[in-house]
C-alpha cells in the first residue's frame, strides 16, 4: 500500500469512529476492567477513583453516556433480578469493539494538558478586596479540604492495591494522595506568606506615622 493510500485508509478509519466526549471514555474506561456494572456501580467506582484527579460524573451523565455507548456498540446491557426483591436492574459490560476503541483512545488520543481552575487561588488574587482574616479563613478551609482528600485518596489507594487489576488506578490514587498533600502544604506556605505580608504592611504603616510626626 502506498503512503497516500495508507493515509486515506487511516482517514477513513477515523471518519468511521464515533466522536465521543471525555465522559464517554471515562465511563468506558471504568468498564474496561471487565466487570459487569450497573449505573450505580459505575458512580461508586468513579467516586472511589476518578474524582481525585479528573471528576466524578453525575448519575444522569453516566446513564446518558451508557446509552450513547450502547448505541455505538461499545457496551451491551441486560436486566438482572436482585436478591433483595427490588425491581430488576440493568447492568452493562464492555464489548470487544468497545475494548478495542478505549485501548486505541488511551494509546493514540492526544493527552490534554491539565488546566488549572483554582477557586482559592482566584480568591487570593482578589485578596485586596478582603480582610486579612477572611483570607486566612479561605486558606484554612482549603487546607482542611486538601488534607481530607489526601486521607481519602490514601485509603482508596490502599484498597485498590488489593486488586491486581487495579494496579494502575492504585498508582493514580497515589499521585492524587501526593497532589493533595502538596495542596495542603501550599496552603500552609500561603498562610505564612500572608502573615509576613500583613506584618510588613503594618510595619510600613507604623513607619509612615512616625515620619509624619517629625518636624
Amino acid at each position: 500500500m502506498t503512503e497516500k493510500k495508507a493515509r486515506g485508509a487511516q482517514a477513513g478509519d477515523d471518519a468511521e469512529r464515533p466522536a465521543l466526549p471525555a465522559t464517554s471514555w471515562a465511563v468506558l474506561g471504568l468498564l474496561s476492567f471487565g466487570e459487569e456494572l450497573s449505573g450505580y456501580d459505575l458512580k461508586k467506582w468513579s467516586d472511589w477513583s476518578l474524582r481525585f484527579f479528573y471528576w466524578s460524573p453525575s448519575f444522569s451523565q453516566i446513564y446518558g453516556e451508557l446509552k450513547r455507548l450502547e448505541k455505538v456498540g461499545y457496551v451491551s446491557s441486560r436486566m438482572v433480578a436482585q436478591e433483595t426483591g427490588n425491581r430488576d436492574k440493568r447492568v452493562y459490560v464492555i464489548t470487544d469493539e468497545g475494548m478495542a476503541a478505549v485501548r486505541r483512545w488511551a494509546r493514540e488520543a492526544p493527552v490534554e494538558p491539565p488546566v488549572l481552575k483554582h477557586g482559592v487561588m482566584l480568591r487570593l488574587w482578589l485578596g485586596h478586596l478582603l480582610e486579612a482574616e477572611q483570607m486566612r479563613e479561605v486558606l484554612g478551609r482549603h487546607r482542611e479540604y486538601a488534607e481530607t482528600m489526601r486521607q481519602r485518596a490514601e485509603a482508596d489507594a490502599a484498597g485498590a492495591r488489593a486488586e491486581a487489576a487495579w494496579a494502575y488506578p492504585s498508582l493514580a490514587l497515589k499521585w492524587s494522595e501526593r497532589y493533595y498533600a502538596s495542596e495542603r502544604d501550599l496552603a500552609d506556605a500561603m498562610l505564612a506568606d500572608l502573615d509576613e505580608m500583613v506584618a510588613a504592611e503594618a510595619a510600613d504603616a507604623d513607619a509612615g506615622e512616625d515620619g509624619s510626626k517629625r518636624p
